[in-house]
């Protein structure tokens, strides 16, 4: 009788602990300074990441494939935050309402400009994107642009497909899990950028191909000639003007911090 009931609660033990879910930390931030010591979660190759490198101490880095991973990483508990681009956050956010954005006012004072990146010494479709951008801010097609994908009321409306055609190719090479600027709608590569090329395309006269990609493998990518020109809601740098031209910046945006709500 005695070997039955210990059998019993080893069992109930066992049981236990394989259907016990773990307990997420309870962790409060509230800004960049509770970030030290945490575990935060990135997007490869961004300047989010490079950001908590270079200025929180003793953190457990984390860096993903796209936010949207490490938001999920975020509400299982196994990490504390995510620094990322507001407005991918807020899409993020959301779709996710177990989280929430918190601001600092460090990053809204230091807003990184995004710009199109082309290969070093490539003067034509460096042209072309600059005439794109300046034409778009002068006849109204920027604010256009602006408002289909970031409306006030939040809903988007994507613009009609601008039909480029040519005797040439061009390569827009983006990453699609950034959102308003390029993401996945259905089977189609969608965003501010990829209208944005379009336009480029004809602009150059061009046919143009949107090529997706790991974000950490543009850059290569444009070196190697895989792709001509980069949309992807790229951050100026003076590290990465060391390996590519820049256009003239089109938007500016700030990072943020996504947190579990409770």
């Amino acid at each position: 009788m005695k070997k039955l009931v210990a059998a019993l609660l080893v069992a109930g033990l066992c049981f236990s602990a394989v259907s016990a879910k773990p307990k997420k930390r309870k962790v409060e931030i509230n800004g960049i300074a509770d970030l030290q010591g945490k575990k935060i979660g990135v997007q490869n190759g961004t300047t989010g990441e490079a950001w908590v490198m270079d200025n929180v101490e003793g953190v457990k880095l984390a860096s993903f494939k796209t936010g949207m991973d490490a938001a999920l990483d975020l509400k299982s508990g196994a990490i504390d935050a995510v620094v990322l681009d507001e407005l991918p956050a807020v899409e993020i956010v959301k779709k996710n309402p177990a989280l929430k954005i918190i601001r600092d006012p460090y990053f809204a004072e230091n807003k990184e400009e995004y710009a199109i990146a082309v290969k070093k010494n490539n003067p034509d479709v460096l042209n072309a994107v600059n005439k794109t951008i300046a034409d778009m801010k002068a006849n109204g097609e920027y604010e256009a642009l602006v408002n289909a994908y970031m409306p006030v009321d939040g809903n988007i409306v994507i613009p009609a497909v601008e039909a480029t055609a040519g005797s040439s190719t061009l390569k827009l090479g983006t990453n699609a899990a950034f959102p308003p600027f390029e993401y996945v709608e259905g089977k189609d590569i969608v965003g501010f950028d990829i209208t944005m090329g379009q336009k480029i395309a004809k602009t150059a006269g061009a046919k143009l191909v949107v090529v997706d990609m790991a974000f950490d493998s543009l850059i290569p990518a444009l070196q190697s000639g895989t792709i001509d020109f980069i949309a992807a809601g790229m951050s100026v740098t003076e590290e990465r003007k060391k390996n590519v031209d820049f256009s003239e910046p089109y938007f500016a945006s700030e990072q943020v911090i996504i947190v579990r709500a409770k």
